[in-house]
C-alpha cells in the first residue's frame, strides 16, 4: 500500500510515524511550526519507566512494557542510519521512598509489579544506599526496575529527523497549520493561512497543540498543556549511576556528568516560563533524595508542555467521526518511552493492517 500522508507535527511521535510510513513506501510531509523536536519532545528527561511511572496494571501497562522492549533494537536501528547516537542507557530506576507512608506506597507497587511477573527488586536502605551510595540516609527503602532505561530525547529527535530525511520525508517548518480540510466526509488535507496541503491521509501529531485545527472531530477526551520545569545541574566526575524515582520528582544522571532534575506539574495554558518557585521547588526534592546534588553547578533550566489528556491515557487511531484523520498524541509524561510503538501501530492503521497491541482503550 502507498499513497500520501501529511503529519502535523514534527516532534519524536510525528517523525517516528513518518520513518515507518516511509519503510511501506508512503510518500510523508511533516508539517511543523517551529523546528523539528524542538518542543515538547526536546523539554523531557528522558525516562523509559514502564514500570518506575505506570500506576497499575492494564492495557496502559502492557502498551508501555511493549515499547520499552522495543527500545534496543529500535536505537540500533535509528543511530545506524543516522549516525547520531542517542545515549540509550538501561541504568534501571530506583524508586525512593523517604517516608514510612512512602514505603507503604512503594511495597503496594512492588507488589502487584511481582504478581504481574515484572522484574523489581525490593530494597531495604542499606540496600538502596549500596546500590546507589548517592543517596540520603534518611530513605526508608526503594523499589529496583532494572529494566527500566533512559535516553537523551533531544538526541532521539535528531536521530528520527535524520532517518525521515534520509529515507526521503520531507519537513515544512514555521508552518502554522489552522485546520482540516474535508471532502465528503473524509480528511483530504489540511489548511494553512495561505494553501491548502492535500493528501490521502492526515496525521495528527502535534502534542499540546493538536486540539488547536478548525473542522476537528470530537475525540474520545480533549488534550491540554501541563507545563513541566526542568534543572539542569552538573557534577565532575558523575555522582550517580541511576535514575531516582521520587514521589515529589525525579533525578536522572547523564554518562557525561549533567544531572536532570524535574519536574512541575503546572496547568499554566501555553505558558513555559521557568520561576523560581519551580526551581525551588524542584532541587529541594532532588537534594532530599541526594543530598550531595547541593553543591553541583546549576547549568541550565527550561520547560516544556506535556500534552495531557483528560482520561490519563494517549489517543492512538483514526478518527470516528471523519474517515482518512488519525491521531497519534496525548502521551502525557510517556511520549519518549511510547514513541517506538507509536511509530509501529500508527503506520499500521494507516495500511489497514491489525497492531499487535490492543488498542480499544486509546482510540480517538
Amino acid at each position: 500500500m502507498s499513497g500520501t500522508v501529511v503529519i502535523v507535527g514534527a516532534g519524536v511521535m510525528g517523525t517516528a510515524v513518518a520513518h515507518r510510513l516511509l519503510e511501506r513506501g508512503f510518500a510523508v510531509t511533516l508539517l511543523e511550526k517551529s523546528l523539528p523536536g524542538a518542543e515538547s519532545s526536546a523539554a523531557a528527561a528522558g525516562i523509559l519507566g514502564a514500570q518506575s511511572e505506570v500506576s497499575g496494571t492494564g492495557p496502559f501497562l502492557e502498551l508501555c512494557l511493549a515499547s520499552r522492549a522495543m527500545f534496543g533494537d529500535y536505537v540500533r536501528e535509528l543511530e545506524e542510519i543516522s549516525g547520531v547516537g542517542v545515549d540509550f542507557e538501561q541504568s534501571g530506576v530506583l524508586e525512593v521512598a523517604l517516608t514510612p507512608a512512602e514505603g507503604r506506597l512503594a511495597a503496594g507497587r512492588a507488589q502487584w509489579m511481582l504478581q504481574r511477573g515484572l522484574e523489581v527488586e525490593v530494597l531495604d536502605r542499606d540496600a538502596a544506599r549500596r546500590l546507589e551510595p548517592g543517596l540520603t540516609e534518611r530513605m526508608v527503602g526503594a523499589n529496583f526496575y532494572p529494566r527500566d532505561c533512559q535516553l537523551d530525547p533531544r538526541r532521539l529527535g535528531s536521530a528520527l529527523t535524520a532517518v525521515v530525511s534520509h529515507l526521503g520525508g520531507r519537513f515544512r517548518t514555521g508552518l502554522q497549520v489552522q485546520g482540516i480540510e474535508i471532502h465528503q466526509g473524509r480528511a483530504v488535507g489540511v489548511r494553512t493561512a495561505t494553501e491548502v496541503i492535500f493528501a490521502d491521509v492526515v496525521i495528527i501529531a502535534g502534542g499540546a497543540w493538536s486540539m488547536g485545527l478548525s473542522q476537528l472531530p470530537p475525540i474520545r477526551t480533549p488534550i491540554k498543556p501541563m507545563s513541566g520545569q526542568i534543572v539542569q545541574v552538573e557534577t565532575r566526575p558523575a555522582t550517580l549511576r541511576h535514575v531516582l524515582y521520587g514521589y515529589q520528582g525525579y533525578v536522572v544522571p547523564r554518562r557525561d556528568g549533567r544531572v536532570l532534575m524535574g519536574s512541575t506539574l503546572e496547568e499554566r495554558g501555553f505558558d513555559k516560563a521557568v520561576t523560581l518557585d519551580g526551581i525551588h521547588r524542584i532541587t529541594g526534592m532532588a537534594r532530599e533524595m541526594a543530598p550531595s546534588l547541593g553543591a553541583a553547578r546549576l547549568s541550565d533550566t527550561w520547560a516544556g508542555l506535556r500534552p495531557a489528556p483528560g482520561d490519563g491515557l494517549p489517543i492512538l487511531g483514526e478518527s470516528r467521526h471523519l474517515h482518512g484523520l488519525f491521531f497519534v498524541t496525548g502521551h502525557y509524561r510517556n511520549g519518549i518511552l511510547l514513541t517506538p510503538i507509536s511509530g509501529v501501530v500508527i503506520a499500521d492503521l494507516v495500511e489497514k493492517k491489525t497492531p499487535s497491541v490492543t488498542l480499544d482503550p486509546f482510540l480517538p
